[in-house]
């Protein structure tokens, strides 16, 4: 799929409402599989079988090796934006629901914004702005006014591990389109995903060796959903977007993702869905639909 195609701004926004669907729908399955293996196991099966599915694309199209002095690179953007994030998450959502952990890792493009306009210098406009104040506001609106005050100091660390993944994954967006924006786009998804995978295994040998492992068939579809498409698929599609079109327009667009994220929480899990997350996922539909709609 070449940038030409993706000048059409209906199959743009088809790839992100696909993307953010999968990847709200993820969340589920990754709430529900701490229930058969530790967080850092399953993240290591997840994007090891993300990679492989990748390094399998880039054979079949034989895209061949990066160059080595790409290497350092794919290298730091695999450690920001999928060993840190996952494992933080992962661990973090022990504590904190699938809905919850989903609102709070999408923080994600208040800071990739900030550093968008900070390091990369990119130019924002006034509409763009008031429709990110206006998605963020609906994410405090969905977590609600209980984040600023006491409670289970768990669930305050778990929230904490969350934001800390989110900026992380805002500092791997902007290192990517410094360093890596040429490359190829598989190749740059399998690579950084190989190397990601490579430091969530070092960390769940030393977190969770002999912790107990159950690999059913709901387990293993669990893996695979999230791996080969929650990860394969939509971090290409992801990356691809990325060199496309500017970030902060991507990333607000990723503000979907915590509205099924709830949804599909409330729906499978039956987590609780209030009036404050309702009325803070239409804030989001808004501020998106507000800064979509603003010119530059």
């Amino acid at each position: 799929m070449g940038n030409s195609i993706l000048r059409n701004k209906w199959i743009v926004w088809g790839l992100i409402l696909l993307i953010t669907i999968i990847w709200g729908y993820a969340w589920v399955f990754m709430k529900a599989s701490l229930g058969f293996m530790g967080p850092f196991t399953f993240s290591a099966f997840r994007f090891g079988t993300g990679a492989v599915t990748l390094l399998i694309v880039v054979w079949l199209w034989k895209a061949g090796k990066p160059p080595r002095n790409m290497w350092k690179h794919l290298i730091i953007v695999g450690l920001l934006q999928t060993s840190i994030v996952f494992l933080l998450v992962m661990y973090g959502m022990q504590f904190v629901d699938a809905g919850k952990s989903s609102v709070l890792l999408y923080s994600m493009p208040l800071w990739s914004s900030i550093f968008a306009v900070k390091i990369l210098g990119e130019k924002i406009s006034a509409g763009k702005v008031i429709g990110l104040g206006i998605g963020m506001l609906g994410l405090l609106t969905i977590l609600g006014w209980d984040i600023f005050m006491v409670q289970d100091p768990e669930v305050i660390f778990g929230e904490l591990l969350i934001i800390v993944a989110a900026i992380a994954w805002a500092s791997s967006n902007v290192y990517y389109r410094i360093n890596l924006q040429g490359m190829n786009k598989i190749q740059v998804t399998a690579y950084q995903m190989l190397f990601g995978t490579i430091g969530i295994i070092i960390a769940s040998l030393f977190a969770e060796w002999g912790d107990p492992v159950q690999l059913t068939g709901e387990s293993i579809f669990y893996i695979l959903f999230t791996g080969v498409l929650a990860s394969a698929l939509c971090f290409s599609v992801w990356f691809l977007l990325l060199s496309t079109i500017d970030m902060v327009t991507a990333t607000l667009s990723t503000l979907l993702v915590p509205v099924f994220g709830l949804f599909f929480g409330w729906l499978i899990l039956g987590e609780t869905l209030t009036s404050g997350i309702i009325v803070g996922s239409m804030l989001i539909l808004v501020g998106i639909v507000f800064a979509q709609l603003s010119r530059k």
